[in-house]
């Protein structure tokens, strides 16, 4: 198995276009320890990275496909290695990027029949035409993704509930914690490698520990450094909790939910632009370092 990130930033990447907060400039002014990064996407491949499997299709996908050589177009006058999108959620920065693949391009979409449901409901994901992609509902627990000649991907895929929040656009009333289906993670497994891949998560449960177990890696959701961040930096009125996100330090944490738990590898995906862990050689990178966790950023290999 083959596993490439394509993007390791939140909605809105980084710098977010709008913020104008020291992070954000120093990224843009090209300081080497505020690295630049696109939203959150993973590549996968079972066949040694002749062709590829995203999970979710970010907003910036257009800009991870120019910027990554291996997904580019090989043969022919159009081709894609992109043979299919597994979704984690509706969010907008897990399917706006599938606008991007709208160019008769044939590929599979993979994902939870809630999740296909918010595309159906949306006419404009029509433009993805169902001669060429196909939507394949997917229930949680097993499955096998295939190539689009109908040939084996050597991937084994599994979806898993997770506690996370409905799409922004999607809240109504008091019940934002959703149903099951509507924020899931990835297990892919091959050849005694296991990856997982939690780009949201609101808490880890004593299943989700036994499920990272073992595992050769696992990426996980870093958006906030602490729940209260957005709050105490004016950048708006939400906790962490409120989105649908754990914050990373804290009793209540991932660090602390991860502690005791054996994996060979951790890494914090989906960090927002306000997480000071984006710079390096800060305080809070030293602390993730003694929790043996690691900072993803675009095009970093995490193949098991």
């Amino acid at each position: 198995m083959k596993a490439v990130v394509l993007g390791s930033a939140a909605g809105g990447g980084f710098p977010q276009w709008n913020s104008n907060a020291e992070a954000c400039r120093r990224a843009r002014a090209g300081d080497a320890r505020a690295l630049p990064r696109t939203q959150a996407s993973l590549a996968v491949s079972g066949d040694g990275g002749v062709r590829w499997f995203l999970i979710n299709a970010s907003p910036d996908l257009r800009q991870q496909i120019e910027a990554r050589p291996f997904l580019q177009p090989r043969q022919g006058l159009r081709s894609s290695p992109i043979e299919g999108v597994i979704l984690t959620g509706a969010d907008v920065d897990a399917i706006a990027g599938l606008l991007h693949l709208r160019e008769r391009q044939a590929f599979t979409i993979y994902a939870t029949d809630r999740v296909l449901a918010v595309l159906k409901a949306n006419p404009i994901f029509d433009v993805l035409s169902s001669e060429c992609v196909k939507r394949q509902p997917v229930p949680l627990g097993l499955f096998a993704p295939r190539h689009v000649d109908g040939s084996a991907s050597g991937l084994e895929v599994e979806l898993f509930d997770v506690p996370g929040k409905v799409a922004l656009y999607l809240e109504t009333g008091a019940d934002l914690a959703g149903k099951p289906g509507d924020t899931v993670g990835v297990e892919i497994r091959q050849d005694g490698g296991r990856l997982l891949y939690v780009p949201g998560c609101a808490r880890v449960t004593e299943e989700l520990r036994q499920r990272f177990a073992g595992a050769s890696v696992v990426l996980f959701d870093g958006t906030l450094w602490r729940d209260d961040e957005m709050i105490r930096l004016g950048l708006g009125p939400k906790t962490g909790q409120r989105m649908g996100h754990m914050s990373v330090s804290g009793p209540d944490g991932t660090m602390a939910a991860f502690d005791g738990v054996p994996v060979k590898r951790k890494v914090f995906v989906h960090i927002n632009n306000s997480n000071p862990m984006l710079i390096e050689g800060s305080p809070e990178r030293a602390i993730l370092a003694k929790h043996g966790w690691e900072v993803a950023y675009d095009g970093m290999e995490v193949s098991p």
